[in-house]
């Protein structure tokens, strides 16, 4: 009976020894025959991995026009544990560079990795890599991939563009999908919109043999994905607008902004000096970089949503609103003005005294704009002073002054007008009132607003009482397929019947007996704006103007800015005016006007 138990035992241990014998052979077979996937693993050392990058989406303007394309480049990469009897001067000769620099690149290579392969030399030309792919079965180790690098075919733009530079590598810490070596939007719409524009990159599998030469896809591309092109980009951008903006500014500091009112799209962005983009892509981009950085007129500076200015006098409309809107004036109301014998604050000039809201504004009045803010600043209906300025500082902020209008384009600063803390720590609470703080009645001391906030504030005044965000995409997408900007109507706290007050007097600027803009009036076209001649401690007063139009029904609202130029009436008045011609007739008829603006060198004032 013992016989026989142990026998069974014996069967079942040899049949349990078979059956995952024979598991174990199928699982062999599976591997080695039907499933490939380990062949890879296995194969590592005959098989190269190529990154198939993306190219980014294309940029157009909003007539179609093509702002920025992709050109073809290669990168000639390197695996330094593959690298074996390499004819090093050849290689130098193709490249056009020393064995000093072959060999600062080999270490560079082997630093980041022996086994894996990076960038050797970066944005060979097509040109360069026809001589190179001839003889590359000669240099084991090396192989090419290709890329695109972004093109300008307009030369235009290149504040509002931006650029595209290398990652860091606490860009590819953070990102898991950059690796060292890839590229990224850097300033502009390419940094703002790098998710939609960057694509998606694919993989392709080749295998090589024992002489560095390319034999074909692994299993006919079985384990390759494709690349997937970025985005496009559709702006709201006139290309030929901005071309012409970038023209009337030539040698001068300064920006110009304009903006469509009904759809908050940005006509026109630039900033001057400005640069050529194409001077910022390929090898070139370090070297024209460092020079651009290091030019004392700040090509790099984006004054258009970085620069900060006293708005000056075309602050004033902004000061009259919530005088209506407090009820501390009315449409009626008259200021006394004694030219340049006021006081506290001057005036420019001598002109009709008494005046109202929209003479003062006609013939930009700094004493009525000052008793203005005064009837504000000392309504006791409203409490303190520390209480009367917040209401006043809180129906600014409400139209866009000091804070962030959530433009898509990076960088953008909020200007600066300060909590009523600020006054009480400057001067101690309760010891300042409106006569402390009395220059902000005209747009001076320590309000600060970019252009785009003005353009926008010129805006809400177009629209008789909203605005939508400024921004520079109006969708995004394909021909077919487009997924379309869309954002919210900012209502300030003003009403509709004091902002047409203020309308009716931009308007008077350009056709009143005495406005300040008079000389540049169009009888094609009607236009509101306003000037403006903001001081500051560097030197001769900026050149400001906002204006709109036409004014029955604005297409375009603007802001210039001249720096150091003097008068708002004298430089940026007529270049906001060419501009408006210009985009509205398609063509400028004062060809002498347009001649004086474009050759006058300002730089040196």
């Amino acid at each position: 009976m013992a016989s026989r138990v142990y026998a069974d035992r014996k069967i079942v241990i040899i049949t349990t020894f078979l059956v995952i014998g024979f598991i174990y052979l199928l699982r062999l077979f599976y591997i080695q025959v039907i499933d490939r996937s380990y062949t890879v693993s296995a194969n590592n050392n005959v098989l190269r991995y190529v990154t198939q990058f993306p190219a980014r989406g294309l940029i157009y303007d909003r007539n179609g026009k093509l702002l920025v394309y992709n050109e073809a480049v290669y990168d000639l990469m390197v695996i330094p544990r593959q690298v074996k009897d390499v004819d090093t001067a050849e290689i130098c000769r193709l490249l056009g560079i020393t064995v000093e620099g072959f060999n600062e690149r080999m270490k560079r290579a082997h630093d980041y990795s022996p086994m894996l392969a990076s960038a050797f030399e970066k944005q060979i030309s097509k040109e360069t890599y026809g001589y190179v792919e001839e003889k590359l079965y000669r240099f084991r180790g090396f192989f090419v991939q290709p890329r695109t690098l972004r093109k300008y075919p307009m030369s235009i733009g290149a504040h509002l563009l931006g650029y595209i530079g290398e990652v860091t590598p606490a860009q590819v810490d953070k990102n898991e999908y950059y690796k060292q070596g890839d590229y990224i939007g850097i300033s502009g719409i390419e940094r703002a919109y790098e998710k939609e524009l960057r694509g998606v990159k694919g993989l392709k599998i080749r295998m090589v043999d024992v002489l560095n030469r390319d034999v074909g896809s692994f299993e006919n591309g079985r384990y390759d994905t494709a690349s997937v092109m970025g985005s496009d980009l559709y702006t709201g951008i006139d290309a030929d607008l901005q071309e012409y903006g970038e023209k009337l500014m030539t040698n001068k500091r300064g920006s110009i902004v304009a903006i469509d009112p009904k759809t908050g799209e940005i006509l026109c962005f630039l900033s001057s000096p400005g640069y050529d983009p194409n001077l910022l892509v390929g090898r070139v981009r370090g070297k024209n970089y460092a020079e651009l950085n290091n030019d004392p007129i700040k090509p790099l500076y984006n004054r258009a949503i970085m620069g900060q200015y006293p708005p000056g006098s075309t602050f004033k409309m902004a000061n009259d609103m919530i005088g209506l809107q407090m009820g501390v004036i009315t449409k009626t109301t008259r200021f006394s003005c004694q030219g340049p014998g006021s006081s506290p604050i001057k005036c420019t000039h001598n002109h009709v005294s008494p005046l109202d809201v929209y003479m003062a504004i006609q013939q930009s009045c700094n004493p009525f704009h000052w008793q203005v803010f005064r009837a504000i600043m000392n309504d006791p209906e409203y409490g303190t002073i520390k209480e009367r300025y917040d209401v006043w500082r809180n129906h600014l902020l409400s139209m866009g002054f000091g804070r962030k209008l959530n433009t898509d384009l990076a960088f953008e600063m909020k200007g600066n007008l300060p909590p009523s803390d600020v006054f009480d720590k400057i001067y101690g609470k309760g010891s300042w009132n409106s006569m402390t703080i009395r220059s902000l009645s005209i747009g001076q001391g320590e309000i600060l607003a970019t252009p785009l906030q003005l353009v926008n504030y010129a805006t809400l005044v177009a629209n008789r009482g909203f605005f939508y965000p400024p921004h520079v995409v109006r969708a995004t997408g394909n021909e077919k397929n487009q997924t379309k900007y869309s954002s919210d109507k900012n209502i300030p706290t003003i009403n509709v019947e004091y902002i047409d007050v203020v309308r009716q007097g931009m308007m008077e600027v350009f056709e009143g007996e005495h406005g300040t803009a008079r000389a540049w009036k169009l009888d094609s076209i009607t236009m509101a704006g306003k000037t403006g001649t903001a001081d500051n401690p560097h030197g001769k007063p900026h050149s400001n103007f906002i204006a709109f139009a036409p004014v029955e029904n604005p297409q375009i609202a603007i802001c210039v800015i001249v720096e150091n130029a003097g008068f708002g009436a004298t430089w940026a008045a007529p270049i906001a005016t060419l501009m408006i011609e210009k985009y509205i007739t398609r063509t400028v008829k004062r060809k002498e006007l347009e001649e004086r603006m474009i050759n006058a060198n300002l730089l040196n004032n």
